[in-house]
């Protein structure tokens, strides 16, 4: 298993990740490959947010890729915090491919987004999730969150908000 930065060797697994969410899945949003007439344009895209831009504050995405050069989890990692990501997006994004969920994939990306935190110098790092995800929020867990206050969303949605300390 290893962390794969998004290229374009990717563009044909990337795509059947996305498609296997089906389309009542929402995918998360850095790997949403909607809107984007080319696999190219959405990669020169995703560099653009990479370095901030003035409605995405810097950030950075991973595969983590299995042995077989299968796209089983994917990370956004973003560097800083404004108010919506403290409140319901923060430093870490991930989500597992559906047909590979359940095998420790969560638990294992997130271990290596912390890695790449630490390299970033962020040593308190937050991460949320649905009220109703215990599946994430046991990753989390896992991972040394302890949980804090949750946050009410204006639409109802309740975000869990973990703070894990990468500072060791």
């Amino acid at each position: 298993m290893r962390l794969a930065r998004p290229a374009l060797k990717w563009k044909e697994e990337h795509e059947n990740y996305v498609r296997e969410w089906g389309p009542s899945r929402l995918v998360p949003s850095s790997f949403d490959l909607a809107g984007h007439e080319t696999y190219e344009e959405y990669l020169k895209a995703l560099a653009i947010r990479e370095g901030g831009t003035d409605r995405w504050l810097p950030s950075t995405n991973y595969f983590l890729i299995d042995d077989n050069e299968r796209i089983v989890a994917m990370v956004d990692i973003r560097h800083d915090l404004n108010e919506f990501l403290r409140n319901v997006g923060g430093h870490i994004g991930y989500s597992t491919r559906p047909s590979e969920r359940k095998k420790g994939y969560a638990t294992l990306i997130l271990a290596e987004a912390l890695k790449k935190c630490k390299e970033l110098g962020i040593d308190r790092v937050l991460v949320t999730c649905d009220e109703d995800n215990i599946g994430s929020a046991k990753v989390v867990i896992r991972n040394g969150g302890i949980e804090d206050e949750s946050f009410a969303d204006t639409d109802g949605t309740v975000k869990r908000r973990f703070w894990i300390d990468n500072k060791s």
